[in-house]
């Protein structure tokens, strides 16, 4: 009887104090009015707008039916389609990134001296470089760098630390290699999205303890800061994010503890750890940030949050959040004008923290 009482106790204690951790308390809204932008909401019927949802609920709902079957490979075969049919004035070239392979994406005009390491989301399941070339092309336009694209181990062949090391290694490599050769970096940054933003926010921080140097700005797209899902957007929203809530329904409706143990099983980390939970970590002595995210998505609270949080460690962090909008909607620049506003603030962002050197 003793153990039947007890057990439920131990199970407990193990989740809130070691798996899961305390709940990340509320940080309140910076001061700055600048820190805090918000834009405007997406008019019904809008062009393109429609045919942009319809695409997503389609393709998100046939991704989650394939992860649940465990067909990878399908499911990643959808996800690159998203590139398929496409045009860029971008050039695209294979590279090895210390040993993690990868893509450089150079737009017209773009300084082999400044480059930017994108890591592209996905649930550290799907994507690739070539899903992700229309953000990357994007990228190297508007910040005028070179992209450095790359295709880190993935779940569940990998560990998730698997793609920590990755992310460690090619950002080393590229401060050291360009495009053209062995030429040292100008200016550096570092971006993601989604998942590829967990990992992103995860290096700055490793680099700031490790005493290497840090890249000049950062931006990630509505980024996974909270591996415990404790933020109320995670199940507020299930009704208005159509395209994560097909994949992570289930998962955000179990019990804490049972939802803990599955982050365990997935990532073979605990998600409490601040490399798969950046807010959960130290955020003072980072770079300028930008945060984009949707007031429609799931993970709209782990955006709000780390800003929030990073903003009272002393972080230059900045959030801007688009009402209605898909999660990483900038994926859709061609089509949704909500998007093309999101890169010319991304653009905004690194020429006024990071500028060109004069002439380039």
């Amino acid at each position: 009887m003793i153990c039947i009482i007890l057990l439920p106790l131990l199970l407990w204690a193990l989740d809130r104090f070691y798996l899961r951790g305390p709940r990340p308390p509320d940080y309140p809204a910076p001061a700055e009015a600048d820190a805090v932008q918000s834009f405007g909401q997406m008019a019904a019927g809008q062009p393109g707008v429609e045919a942009v949802a319809g695409e997503v609920r389609e393709l998100s709902g046939e991704i989650a039916a394939h992860l649940r079957r465990h067909r990878f490979s399908a499911a990643r075969k959808l996800m690159d389609g998203l590139s398929e049919g496409r045009r860029y004035s971008s050039r695209f070239h294979r590279t090895d990134a210390g040993g993690v392979a990868g893509e450089w994406v150079l737009a017209p005009g773009a300084d082999p001296q400044r480059r930017v390491l994108y890591v592209h989301g996905g649930g550290f399941v799907l994507g690739s470089t070539r899903s992700h070339r229309t953000i990357t092309s994007k990228f190297s336009e508007v910040s005028g760098c070179a992209a450095l694209a790359i295709d880190y181990r993935m779940l569940p062949e990998h560990g998730f630390m698997d793609a920590v090391t990755d992310c460690r290694n090619a950002y080393q490599w590229m401060l050291e290699n360009g495009p053209e050769g062995a030429a040292a970096a100008d200016q550096v940054y570092v971006a993601g999205d989604s998942a590829g933003g967990t990992l992103a926010l995860s290096l700055l921080a490793w680099l700031r303890d490790r005493q290497l140097r840090m890249p000049d700005a950062a931006v990630v797209m509505s980024p996974l800061t909270d591996s415990t899902f404790s933020g109320a957007s995670a199940r507020g929203n299930l009704a208005t994010d159509i395209m994560l809530a097909p994949v992570l329904r289930l998962l955000v409706r179990l019990p804490p503890f049972v939802r803990s143990l599955w982050v365990v099983w997935g990532y073979r980390v605990r998600p409490a750890n601040p490399l798969a939970s950046p807010l959960l970590g130290d955020l003072s002595g980072l770079p300028p940030i930008l945060v984009q995210a949707s007031e429609a998505e799931m993970l709209r609270d782990d955006a709000r949050r780390y800003v929030f949080k990073a903003r009272a460690a002393g972080t230059p962090a900045v959030l801007q959040t688009w009402a209605g909008m898909l999660h990483v909607f900038q994926i859709f620049e061609r089509e949704l004008p909500q998007a093309r506003q999101a890169w010319a603030e991304i653009g905004k962002f690194l020429a006024e923290r990071a500028p060109r050197a004069s002439g380039a």
